[in-house]
């Protein structure tokens, strides 16, 4: 009952006091809010990048892995991997027929940083993909408008495309593309479909692409490198699936026992461990500009009250006097601390919210703040002034109370 009546009455006259001071509250709760609303804005558009970043991972399909000569992240000795052998046709045809686990198998070739032409539009930048039917379905491509590649497609060597959002924009603005003719290197392809738009992964668009015929590809440009895709019937295989299909590779590959593999088997989720270590720096950026700042307001806070304590050392000594406990005084100072540090949380949560909306408006980065993230935010606002109120806090209840009645 005696705490809860401290509790009560502390907050009370905290609340007054604060109101009294309204310039020094101010001073006191800007500092703090400029700390979380860094910390805040920050981690805003960190977290947003995250979501979108998995939300296009996941659009490129979850159960499915890729054999290429290199893997998807190339660190270190880049230079092993250029004297890899190529992937051949016979070797995708020996994991289709031999793996007992995969639901599909599709060969991928690229050409990148092609231009891509229809009258006076042009293009740039355009990833060309050759393949058959089922990389639709292994990598989640949706065809809004007109159909996908076949593999009647392919055996005929048509010369039909199936392109990117951003290709049809750009080559047939304002119009359906569906049936219009482009030119890629300086040859007519009839467009049969346009993909729904999938945004940027790692900062690159995925709608700069156009798909032609696997067999078209090869009579256009001749036999090249090119990697193969393999589908599994849900993510929970993939494991199995890699150990599966890396010894059908070595066993196609002629590699020796003992000797490490001459190929790579891919999954998406590599590319998520990449951006992992990406964000995990500028978290800890985030965090260290973040504590600085609330350090700094700490430090603040702690000052303004030590001044309150000294200001207020009279009516210290007459509530001794009058029976106070040294008990309550702690529990009032501390409780003005936190007070103001959550008030200036709770603005600096606000003003970071904002800021990172505005980024994302103004910018190509995304922002979004969970909601534990808000009220972690204000909470820890809160202790910040918690902690740095505890010596103020301290001093004051330790005051003696004949000696504070005599202070002028």
């Amino acid at each position: 009952m005696s705490l809860r009546v401290d509790l009560i009455e502390g907050s009370r006259i905290a609340l007054r006091t604060l109101g009294v001071n309204r310039l020094r509250t101010v001073l006191t709760l800007t500092a703090v809010g400029i700390g979380v609303a860094t910390l805040l804005a920050i981690l805003g558009i960190i977290q947003g990048l995250n979501g979108a970043f998995a939300r296009q991972l996941a659009s490129l399909g979850t159960a499915t892995l890729n054999i290429s000569r290199r893997p998807f992240v190339v660190t270190g000795d880049w230079w092993r991997y250029r004297n890899r052998k190529q992937i051949t046709l016979a070797q995708m045809q020996m994991v289709a027929q031999q793996s007992r686990l995969a639901t599909a198998v599709v060969p991928e070739l690229n050409e990148e940083s092609k231009e891509v032409r229809a009258g006076d539009q042009s293009v740039s930048n355009v990833d060309l993909v050759g393949t058959l039917a089922d990389f639709q379905k292994l990598w989640g491509y949706e065809v809004p408008a007109g159909r996908f590649l076949t593999d009647a497609d392919s055996d005929a060597e048509q010369q039909v495309v199936v392109i990117g959002s951003e290709v049809a924009e750009g080559l047939f603005p304002g119009r359906s593309a569906i049936g219009g003719t482009l030119r890629i290197d300086n040859r007519p392809y009839r467009v049969i479909g346009v993909l729904a738009k999938k945004g940027q992964l790692l900062g690159q668009s995925m709608d700069l692409v156009a798909l032609i015929p696997f067999k078209t590809f090869l009579a256009v440009y001749g036999k090249r490198d090119f990697q193969v895709d393999v589908g599994v019937e849900d993510a929970s295989q993939l494991d199995r699936a890699e150990d599966e299909i890396t010894g059908i590779m070595r066993r196609a590959r002629s590699v020796p026992p003992g000797d490490p593999d001459d190929f790579s088997v891919n999954r998406t989720q590599q590319l998520a461990e990449t951006y992992q270590k990406l964000t995990g720096a500028l978290y800890g950026v985030a965090i260290g500009v973040g504590l600085i700042t609330l350090l700094v307001g700490g430090i603040g806070i702690m000052n303004i009250m030590l001044v309150s304590v000294r200001e207020r050392t009279r009516e210290i000594g007459i509530r001794r006097a009058l029976g106070a406990r040294r008990r309550t005084i702690v529990i009032q100072f501390l409780l003005e601390a936190s007070l103001v540090s959550a008030v200036g949380g709770a603005i600096g949560t606000a003003l970071g919210l904002g800021a990172a909306k505005v980024v994302s408006m103004v910018t190509s980065l995304a922002a979004a703040v969970q909601p534990l993230t808000v009220l972690g935010g204000i909470l820890f606002a809160a202790m910040v002034g918690l902690f740095f109120g505890i010596w103020p806090a301290a001093r004051a209840a330790r005051l003696d109370p004949v000696e504070a009645l005599r202070y002028e």
